[in-house]
């Protein structure tokens, strides 16, 4: 009669109980358990990150809906005020006066965003350059004494 079991590859023995293991096989099973419990985490972290960017860019796109349709209101409110001046004016009149106060707005707000870019440049950390010089400088005086 043949053996069953000789063709069968060898099993790995169960891990001894912690009561039974020796101090080398309790650190290899922690150190896979926390290689384990890392590897789960780094799983758990990215579909996360996979469902919170996915929300993030529905939420995007609905707000350049939202844009696009205020642009269109925006739009139909201006030709609102064109035809409300056109009861009294000759029409090309109207448009005319509508769009010179367009442009009025348009350059006041153009100055006012220069003058926060020009408040923003050069894009670099003065302040904090100069603090770390001045604390450069500092740490060097006290070398010296």
């Amino acid at each position: 009669m043949t053996d069953p079991i000789a063709g069968a590859t060898r099993a790995t023995a169960p891990p001894p109980t912690p009561e039974d293991a020796s101090t080398g096989q309790l650190i290899g099973q922690l150190t896979e358990q926390i290689s384990r419990l890392v590897r789960d985490e780094a799983r758990l972290a990215q579909a996360e990150v996979t469902q919170k960017a996915k929300r993030l860019g529905v939420g995007a796109g609905l707000f350049g809906g939202a844009g696009l349709f205020a642009f269109f209101g925006l739009a139909v409110l201006i030709a609102t005020a064109v035809l409300a001046l056109a009861l009294v004016l000759p029409a090309w009149l109207a448009a005319l006066i509508v769009a010179v106060v367009l442009f009025a707005v348009a350059g006041a707000l153009a100055l006012v965003g220069k003058k926060d870019v020009d408040k923003g440049t050069p894009p670099v950390p003065t302040e904090a350059i100069a603090s770390t010089k001045a604390d450069i400088q500092t740490v060097k005086e006290s070398a010296r004494r």
